[in-house]
């Protein structure tokens, strides 16, 4: 994909935000574009999610991988452990299990 489209990508996810502060798909998705180049404001949008909406569950498991290639394990281990909750709460086991994969692999490391 081309830097523009993914430029136009992240402008539109980020003017999605500034209409709706509370759209939590758009910034799902901006957290998702900025960890390519910008892992610091990533963090704070996969922050965002997590205390403000913890009960969107995808995040868990991208916040949990992005830490991981941050290198920051035992905060990736904290998230993965919420995102299990979170899911298991939720009734979405196949989610649930993809966390505790995680999980599982970080803990054998």
């Amino acid at each position: 994909m081309s830097p523009e489209t993914e430029k136009t990508r992240r402008e539109f996810l980020e003017e999605a935000l500034r209409q709706d502060p509370n759209n939590t798909f758009a910034r799902y998705g901006l957290s998702l574009e900025l960890a390519k180049s910008e892992p610091a404001a990533a963090w704070t949008h996969f922050e965002y999610l997590l205390q403000h909406h913890p009960e969107y569950s995808a995040t868990y498991f991208q916040a949990g991988a992005f830490l991981m290639k941050q290198g920051r394990l035992d905060e990736a281990r904290q998230v993965l452990a919420a995102g299990i909750e979170v899911t298991s709460r939720q009734g979405k086991q196949h989610a649930r299990a993809e966390l505790q994969a995680a999980l599982d692999d970080l803990n054998d490391r």
